[in-house]
């Protein structure tokens, strides 16, 4: 693991099952499955829901500076806190959460490799209980427009010839398939991809028996050596809504060392119904 451009931001099972009491993290399970926290979660662990708990019930945004204040602050999150971030789907959404706490500005952010998967597989201690911590006053930044890319950008992103990764399944992005099996709600009018993007299934990243990341050297044969990327390079990624592409987004970024990767939130969903997008099928 001490090969990765920036190794203090993985945590692994071992060390998270002995600093369970430290004051000074706190630990957040995020999970595509929202019934999935009630059932059995990390000792101390709280809840941040995808939907319910990031995303704006009005417009299709996530919450706002405001909000997400508000939310560290129940949370019990202090400007200072380590807030480690682990989930199912192989940390799907803890990278989404992840990466919305980097948007926001808080500093001290880390993954548990390989998740909820890896911790249960090792028969490690789950709660039922529902912790609550006392409430903080918690100060945001401005958002971090660095790290996430709009449509438009995307546009011009195209227009100009530069590297686009897509990170969802082959199906999506040869245009066979309008949406995942089960995800009906997350199709769009047509299918195919962002002219000249290459895809690259996240999944590719991670190893399938505990849903720990890939070494190192795996990541850069994966996409430096097979597909060409520049650490240098301003690379946009996307999927469907934004959780895997976040995923992606966070191996090239602090696995790799990738200096300019933005996630475009609004991917597939919002591209694939755009008027006027260019798409390309294959």
């Amino acid at each position: 693991m001490n090969s990765y451009a920036h190794p203090g931001v993985l945590v692994e099972t071992e060390w998270l099952g002995n600093h369970l009491a430290d004051p000074g993290i706190r630990v957040v399970e995020s999970n595509e499955d929202y019934l999935l926290y009630d059932t059995g979660h990390i000792p101390g662990a709280v809840k941040i829901d995808w939907f319910t708990t990031l995303q704006d019930p009005i417009q299709r945004d996530f919450i706002s500076k405001t909000a997400f204040e508000q939310l560290c602050s129940r949370l019990g999150i202090e400007n200072d806190t380590t807030v480690i971030f682990y989930g199912d789907r192989n940390n799907w959404f803890a990278c989404y959460a992840f990466w919305l706490f980097q948007y926001y500005g808080h500093e001290r952010l880390k993954i548990l490799n390989g998740g909820r998967l890896k911790w249960l597989k090792e028969n490690r201690p789950i709660h039922m209980e529902f912790p609550a911590y006392p409430a903080t006053t918690y100060i945001a930044r401005d958002p971090d427009p660095s790290i996430r890319a709009f449509r438009d950008q995307v546009l011009a992103h195209v227009q100009k010839g530069g590297p686009l990764v897509d990170v969802r399944s082959p199906g999506e992005f040869s245009g066979e398939l309008l949406h995942m099996p089960n995800y009906p709600q997350e199709g769009a009018m047509r299918g195919g991809h962002i002219p000249g993007a290459r895809n690259i299934p996240w999944s590719q990243a991670v190893s399938e028996s505990d849903g720990t990341f890939k070494s190192f050297e795996e990541l850069r044969q994966i996409y430096q050596v097979a597909n060409g990327f520049n650490p240098q390079d301003e690379l946009i990624a996307y999927c469907r809504i934004g959780e895997r592409s976040s995923h992606t987004w966070f191996v090239l970024t602090y696995l790799l060392g990738f200096s300019r990767v933005r996630n475009y939130d609004g991917s597939w969903t919002e591209w694939g119904n755009l008027v006027g997008s260019p798409i390309e099928k294959s």
